[in-house]
């Protein structure tokens, strides 16, 4: 079974003004590499976005789930629902369908104005939130960078370099991760995605 798991390698950080959540765009399972070009990141309001490694078809089901969700908060109270509060309802989905889970580890980033944070999901429904945090098959690689080089009161650009440098060192030691690196970057002044070839 272990030969046929999802790889991957997305992680996230929380920066003074807001999130990124990154990740590489290789899908592959076991040896086979089924996609190149694969989306891994997710807005799912203007402030909260949803980086996942695991199998593709669970990470969209959950999007679409957590879309719905995230309108009808808003369409019920007129307000958005904050990044704590998408966790745990998805923490909720994944734990009722732990006899039949959904094979995927998530990293949900969100801001306020307020407080950023970053909220990490294992396929039963955990929730650990933190600073920053990595998910996939890249997880112990991109961690690795991550605490040895995270420092509180980050600006935009250093958290931006340090998610790159995590998902390319995992890129060189994890076969299942690679073919290039998007962004998500959720901050006051708007969402913003970037892509990077390698």
């Amino acid at each position: 079974m272990s030969e046929m798991m999802p790889g991957a390698t997305v992680v996230g950080i929380v920066y003074n003004d807001g999130v990124i959540l990154g990740a590489d765009r290789r899908a592959a399972y076991g040896t086979f590499v089924i996609g190149k070009s694969v989306k891994k990141l997710y807005r799912i309001t203007p402030k909260i976005g949803l980086a996942s490694a695991g199998l593709i078809s669970d990470v969209q089901t959950i999007v679409r789930e957590l879309n719905y969700h995230a309108r009808m908060f808003q369409y019920n109270t007129s307000r958005e629902i904050t990044a704590k509060a998408l966790s745990k309802l998805l923490s909720n989905i994944l734990f009722a369908n732990r006899l039949y889970p959904l094979i995927t580890q998530t990293v949900i980033g969100g801001f306020t104005l307020n407080s950023h944070g970053i909220y990490v999901l294992d396929a039963l429904g955990s929730v650990i939130e933190d600073k920053y945090a990595a998910a996939g098959s890249g997880t112990e690689i991109a961690l690795g960078i991550l605490e040895a080089e995270y420092r509180d009161k980050m600006n935009r650009s250093e958290a931006k370099e340090l998610a790159l440098k995590a998902i390319r060192t995992a890129m060189q030691r994890d076969s299942a991760s690679g073919n290039g690196i998007d962004l998500l970057i959720l901050d006051k002044s708007g969402p913003a995605e970037e892509n990077y070839s390698s």
